[in-house]
């Protein structure tokens, strides 16, 4: 019973994509337009540089920086979540500093970080932690302030102290809304992996992107833009698999469904 549930869960989520995708083939099948080619030469070309020539090149550097910018963004945000969330002071001294660093936009942050940190790794991977920083942050926090007052009086009177405070209090009343600013983050990580690799040194997947479109070359330009997407959509499917089991203790708590 349980297989035929899952098969009819994942055909009705497929079957769009699916429609689209054929649709696509069809409509593009003999196209002569230079910037909309036939979709079976952009499978060519992601055939022929995603998953043979450019995955060591190029494909492998871009996940990792994607890794460790997006490491470096949840391990901060949750930190400065959890402090500002316990701390009204800190939060109210510091808030018009982080309100004016949240409204700077990805493209104005880069030739910052190209200044402070060159045009190497560690530019990319600075960029991708300050665009993922603040999602986590802000809904960390708001976690942290969501803990009942009861509840931090009694862990008060009783002297627990900070330290276990946070680690059984104060995260995991946050931790579903850690998990809702992580899901945003990951989202604008890869937008700003793509912008960041088109800037400094030579290789990655938006590198590739920017130089197909320079050497007019559509279809590897196409099929660079489809990888960020199924990146994109592979990592997400991931991510809510982890979320639904760390999760679970709070979905049976709030008597809230899968």
């Amino acid at each position: 019973m349980k297989a035929v549930q899952l098969v009819r869960r994942v055909a009705w989520q497929l079957w769009l994509p699916v429609v689209l995708v054929a649709l696509w083939w069809v409509v593009s099948a003999g196209s002569t337009d230079f910037y909309f080619p036939p979709l079976a030469d952009i499978v060519d070309s992601f055939r022929e540089n995603w998953l043979f020539d450019k995955v060591g090149s190029d494909l492998v550097p871009s996940m990792r920086r994607l890794f460790f910018g997006y490491l470096g963004a949840l391990a901060l945000g949750i930190v400065a979540g959890l402090l500002l969330g316990v701390s009204k002071g800190l939060a109210t001294a510091l808030n018009p500093v982080l309100e004016f660093l949240r409204a700077l936009p990805s493209v104005a942050v880069i030739p910052i970080m190209v200044l402070f940190f060159g045009l190497d790794e560690e530019m990319k991977i600075a960029t991708l932690a300050f665009v993922g920083f603040f999602p986590i942050m802000l809904n960390t926090m708001d976690g942290a302030r969501s803990v009942d007052t009861q509840l931090r009086d009694v862990a008060r009177s009783y002297h627990v102290s900070f330290k276990d405070r946070m680690l059984s209090i104060y995260f995991p009343a946050a931790a579903p809304q850690v998990f809702a600013g992580a899901r945003i983050a990951l989202s604008l990580s890869i937008m700003a992996l793509a912008l960041a690799e088109m800037i400094g040194t030579p290789g990655g997947i938006g590198h590739n992107v920017l130089a197909a479109q320079r050497a007019y070359n559509t279809p590897a330009m196409w099929a660079g833009i489809l990888l960020f997407g199924v990146i994109g959509y592979v990592l997400n499917w991931l991510f809510l698999r982890v979320e639904n089991t760390v999760l679970s203790w709070h979905r049976g708590m709030t008597a809230v469904g899968r």
